[in-house]
């Protein structure tokens, strides 16, 4: 069932006594507007008429004086709308986000980065504008009609037909477009979304792009998602861009409706010109509040469209929660026990990635894992931090089932450099102290030495302080792995993984990482996924994987001895093979 939109409603609570306010200023400003044309009548039937200039001066400073009046709850109004308005996006965008950084691997792999992006912006934006308008017309455009319907009719009983006639016709037409254009603005924001999803993976892979120079495929690309968008945009838009036409029509008619009924009632002595004039400008008021309704039931259907988007975020449940009586603020030692472990990424029906998974790890160990390339051995280590579930089986911390402690105890306990390195804009300092945001300029520098970064750091202009750009683009990817260690050393793990994590630094370079970790790690358990096998000949335990499962596992001098796989992976690298293992 798709969510109904309406509990976004909930975050203008806060906002409630300006919520009040502003349809009460509102509604000042329209009684005052109401009032102008009867002041009009009695101008002309009786000032000008009578020739009475001191009644007409008095009559016009009542108008300005009404007019200032008016003008100042419109103002208020708009003040108090536009208020409102900008909390409540402030706090929606505050709560998907908060929603988002609680989503699981599993969630985010559902919502991509470009439909996430549109909701945070595109269509807190439009609800934003629905809001105003609601603020700013549910009142006016109301009241405006009925009250200029009724002091039309009060004003000339014998013209009253003409609105009671075109009124219907102006509804149908509103409800008509309203049904057609509602599911044509839901496509825009999906186009939207594709288009985001393509402007995203292009600046994020500019290196790639240009590297294999696919400029004009990627041109295409967005071109063909623009046009998509375009397309949609304009569809809807073409829907609802006859209803000020259709509206202006339908007024101009009742105008002349009016001039012609009025003039013979006027002929004959049935009516006045001053009624004339001010039936004119209620009918007039009554189709342009009319228009205004539809306008706001037209930004109201976008502004639902965008509120059912931003619904679904707020009411995914994050596919991984926390066990009732979960363990918190416990010191884990590292102690590592997959027991059986079974995992698939699609459900009960797609091919396991992992199967019947079981080895351990004792603190001070070094685990190594190898395999070719989709063998399992970066969802394996994924699994530890719990970024996803197990189907099957259990993985044990210290005895402890990783389901029964608190997500954040287990990942303060958990250093990780991923396969990706991701750095964040700001200094080098503030990358390195990620994690531990309260660390010491000393505890900096020790982690930063022990990655082998604190000598490239200070060749930079500003050393520590040097402000590096979003993603690290100013740095090498040697240098991002570099701090990426440095970043996880900080926080002094029980559990140290290295997915990967120096295939970017040269030899001599991961010698003296390893070296480093030796002293670091003591009584730590680390796992380390390497592309080369040199960095893994010193591990106390190496996990050969293929095709989801520990096919051997010992030390380096065990394995060359007994294991077939890891004979052929060590021969490839390091004797005379040709073949490349990931």
């Amino acid at each position: 069932m798709k969510p109904s939109g309406w509990k976004v409603l909930r975050f203008l609570k806060p906002y409630w006594l300006w919520i009040v306010l502003a349809p009460l200023l509102m509604l000042l400003e329209v009684v005052m507007d109401l009032m102008q044309p009867r002041m009009v009548e009695r101008i002309v039937d009786q000032g000008i008429a009578n020739l009475d200039l001191p009644f007409v001066l008095q009559t016009g400073l009542l108008m300005f004086g009404l007019a200032v009046i008016g003008a100042t709850g419109g103002m208020s109004n708009g003040i108090f709308a536009e208020m409102t308005v900008q909390g409540f996006g402030a706090d929606l965008r505050e709560a998907l986000f908060r929603k988002v950084q609680s989503f699981s691997f599993r969630n985010l792999d559902a919502f991509e980065t470009g439909q996430l992006i549109t909701r945070l912006t595109s269509d807190v934006a439009q609800l934003q504008e629905g809001v105003l308008i609601t603020l700013r017309m549910l009142v006016r455009a109301p009241l405006l009609l009925i009250g200029s319907l009724v002091m039309a009719i009060v004003t000339s009983p014998q013209l009253a037909f003409l609105p009671l006639v075109l009124m219907p016709i102006e509804l149908l037409a509103v409800v008509w477009i309203v049904r057609k254009a509602t599911p044509l603005f839901t496509l825009v924001q999906e186009k939207l979304d594709a288009l985001n999803g393509v402007m995203e993976e292009n600046l994020s892979g500019m290196r790639v792009v240009k590297a294999f120079a696919r400029a004009a495929h990627e041109k295409q690309r967005f071109a063909h998602a623009n046009r998509a968008l375009t397309d949609q945009a304009v569809r809807a838009g073409r829907t609802v861009a006859v209803m000020p036409s259709f509206m202006m029509l339908t007024m101009n008619l009742g105008i002349v409706g009016v001039l012609w009924f009025g003039g013979v009632q006027v002929v004959r002595g049935g009516m006045q010109v001053g009624q004339i004039i001010a039936f004119v400008n209620y009918l007039m008021t009554t189709l342009f509040s009319l228009m205004m309704v539809s306008q706001m039931v037209i930004q109201f259907s976008r502004a639902e469209a965008s509120a059912r988007r931003i619904e679904e975020v707020l009411e995914t449940e994050p596919e991984l929660q926390d066990a009732p009586n979960a363990i918190c603020d416990v010191r884990l030692k590292g102690h590592i026990v997959f027991d059986r472990v079974t995992f698939r990424y699609d459900g009960a029906d797609s091919e396991p990635v992992l199967k019947e998974v079981s080895f351990t790890a004792q603190p001070g160990e070094t685990v190594a894992l190898l395999g070719m390339t989709g063998a399992g051995k970066s969802t394996l280590v994924h699994l530890i931090p719990r970024f996803y579930d197990v189907q099957g089986g259990r993985i044990l911390i210290d005895g402890m089932d990783v389901r029964e402690i608190d997500q954040k105890t287990l990942r303060r306990n958990i250093g990780m450099v991923l396969q990706e390195t991701v750095l964040f804009s700001g200094t080098i300092r503030d990358n390195i102290r990620y994690g531990k945001p309260d660390a010491s300029e000393e505890e900096v520098i020790a982690a930063a030495k022990a990655a082998q970064a604190h000598d490239f750091i200070l060749t930079l202009p500003e050393g520590y302080d040097t402000v590096i750009g979003q993603r690290g683009v100013n740095l090498s990817g040697g240098q991002k792995q570099r701090l990426a260690i440095a970043r996880a050393l900080l926080i002094q793990p029980a559990i140290l993984i290295l997915d990967d994590s120096t295939s970017a630094v040269d030899v001599e370079t991961e010698t003296r990482i390893q070296q480093a970790l030796e002293d670091l790690m003591r009584n730590r358990t680390c796992l380390v996924i390497a592309q080369r096998i040199s960095t893994v000949l010193k591990a106390d335990k190496i996990l050969v994987l293929d095709d989801g499962r520990i096919v051997a596992q010992g030390t380096h001098a065990e394995l060359l001895a007994n294991s077939p796989i890891y004979q052929d992976i060590f021969e490839s690298q390091l004797g005379n093979g040709v073949k490349i293992y990931g």
